[in-house]
């Protein structure tokens, strides 16, 4: 494979681990991810801040997450989803300058770590992969993962604001008789519903229920797995959301 921007090989992922594993960053679904453990919200801004500077021309690739005990760092290319040689030293770089300050991009790993940095993502079982991608991208907003145009085989989907976890899909081979017993709750703003329930029909899928409308109305894909799109409204009698 090659980089889409530069034309030269891609990395592999040995190649990405190895370059910077040892400064605290873990390889994970091609991005890399650190934390820095901070004392306060206004240390982390100010760790963010300067990080951010460090980045240099690699800026772009960056996304903070910035929390009162902890900063999330990831770097991926926003051209081609992937780890390149300039997320690398960005992340490089990063590390110097946490050491600097005396604290460490570490993975946290081992008895006390709350948990290993990590990457969640979503599996959907599918017979017909182009069938329901369209549904699972209109009911959560989502949009292709970096560097695919959703036709490539395995192509996901991605939260557009990274928020929440990617989406892939896995071909089966054969039908699941058994309702499904995992669906997605989206909650999303009230004033929203309409919309996302109307691309959602639109992208191929189906309306289960509205019985519980407007607390959430119960939608599926045309395979038959479902989702919810979940307001606040009717719920203050005890429904929960």
């Amino acid at each position: 494979m090659t980089d889409q921007a530069t034309g030269a090989a891609r990395l592999t992922r040995e190649q990405i681990s190895d370059a910077v594993g040892g400064d605290g960053w873990r390889l994970a679904v091609g991005v890399i991810r650190a934390s820095v453990l901070v004392d306060s919200l206004a240390e982390a801004a100010e760790v963010a801040r300067v990080v951010t500077d460090v980045a240099g021309d690699a800026a772009g690739s960056l996304s903070l997450d910035l929390r009162p005990d902890r900063v999330v760092l990831t770097l991926q290319s926003r051209q081609d989803g992937w780890v390149g040689p300039a997320e690398i030293a960005a992340a490089q770089r990063i590390s110097a300058f946490v050491d600097d300050l005396g604290t460490v991009t570490e993975p946290e790993i081992g008895a006390g770590a709350p948990r290993s940095v990590q990457v969640l993502e979503i599996a959907i079982d599918a017979l017909d992969i182009p069938a329901i991608r369209p549904f699972w991208q209109a009911v959560l907003g989502y949009g292709n993962e970096p560097g695919t145009d959703g036709t490539q085989r395995g192509a996901g989907l991605a939260d557009p604001v990274g928020q929440g976890p990617t989406i892939w899909f896995q071909q089966m081979d054969e039908p699941r008789p058994q309702r499904n017993r995992i669906h997605f709750d989206v909650v999303v703003p009230d004033d929203e519903t309409e919309h996302r329930i109307q691309a959602a029909l639109a992208a191929g899928g189906h309306l289960v229920s509205d019985a519980e409308a407007p607390a959430f109305w119960v939608l599926a894909d045309a395979e038959g797995n479902e989702a919810c799109v979940c307001t606040w409204l009717s719920r203050d009698a005890g429904q929960g959301g």
